[in-house]
């Protein structure tokens, strides 16, 4: 998988996106198989049964969701700690849901 994510690039020529879909046993992240391979990747996009059961589309899971451009120094530092903001803001709402229910 490293050698295919290494063709993926831009070059003056030209540049390529690849979007892959990657198959999680039992929706556990942490699977030895999916977790290599998430390593390879820039950004990853979770899509979660429970924010589909509560007909949420698309059901993206923004807290197990990542990628790397999410940076000071690519997206400017009010566009990073709004984002942060907003990331510590859903985890304190996820931790405090049994609480709330």
């Amino acid at each position: 998988m490293g050698q295919m994510q290494e063709r993926i690039t831009t070059t003056t020529k030209g540049s390529i996106t690849s979007v892959q879909a990657i198959y999680v046993p039992a929706d556990d992240l942490t699977d030895p198989a999916p977790a290599t391979s998430f390593a390879h990747l820039d950004a990853t996009t979770v899509l979660s049964r429970s924010i589909a059961e509560k007909g949420i589309y698309p059901a993206v899971d923004p807290l197990d969701s990542t990628s790397r451009m999410l940076d000071p120094m690519i997206v400017g530092e009010e566009h990073y700690e709004v984002a942060r903001k907003v990331q510590m803001t859903l985890q304190r709402y996820k931790a405090l849901q049994d609480i709330i229910a």
